[in-house]
């Protein structure tokens, strides 16, 4: 049994995961890992090669040859690499935004991330966030969050998030994208976005980041 349990954190578009993981990650001195960030890097280079965002085998294909990687940089914050370019910028773009749930929906991508996933988790003492991490990347972690929120605050948070890079869109438009996203991840045939049985819900509407990340690593037991 690991001593430090591995922290399993789900949920839609713009719930605060990453956010919240990241808190978390930090105050339990824990390795975080982003897996929408490995899906958002095969995005990248899908966008890149020119290669049809609904072509499931030419992205399978791509996810077989294309190296993708998670590093912790000088300031402590996750870096992501892209045949070891550092791209963790450009991921975060409303290109690869609008695109990353059709590559993330093809069974043989999510085969090859997740074969990534449980290997970067095996010794234990990480916090990672997705979609089907506690489905289906760690079922057996002992602490599952399961986050939401609102539609409205979803959205709120992702435009603020663009805004910070430049990216300028209305309440309307987020929202917009924000429940076309959730209709992709809750009915795509591989792994889809839900609950674990097990999992504790956690509406964050109404809590702050930080918040949130105290009420998660209040159920953190450490093994031993």
């Amino acid at each position: 049994m690991n001593l430090y349990p591995n922290i399993a954190i789900d949920g839609p578009a713009g719930a605060g995961k990453s956010t919240v993981a990241k808190l978390v990650a930090k105050k339990l001195g824990y390795i975080y890992i982003d897996t929408g960030a490995m899906y958002r890097a095969l995005t990248l280079q899908a966008l890149r090669d020119g290669v049809d965002m609904h072509d499931p085998e030419a992205l399978g294909r791509l996810a077989g040859v294309t190296p993708v990687s998670l590093r912790n940089g000088e300031d402590d914050r996750l870096r992501v690499f892209l045949n070891n370019e550092d791209v963790s910028e450009e991921i975060r773009g409303p290109e690869v935004s609008g695109n990353v749930s059709y590559v993330a929906m093809v069974p043989a991508v999510r085969r090859r991330m997740v074969e990534l996933q449980k290997a970067m988790a095996e010794k234990g003492g990480v916090v990672m966030e997705g979609r089907d991490i506690g489905t289906v990347v760690l079922p057996d972690a002992p602490v599952k969050i399961f986050l939401t929120a609102t539609t409205p605050v979803r959205a709120k948070r992702r435009r603020d998030e663009l805004a910070v890079k430049g990216s300028i869109f209305s309440q309307e438009q987020m929202e917009e994208e924000i429940i076309r996203r959730d209709g992709i991840d809750s009915t795509r045939e591989a792994d889809p976005l839900t609950k674990a049985p097990d999992a504790e819900v956690i509406d964050s509407t109404f809590f702050t980041a930080e918040q949130v990340a105290d009420m998660i690593i209040a159920r953190v037991q450490p093994a031993g």
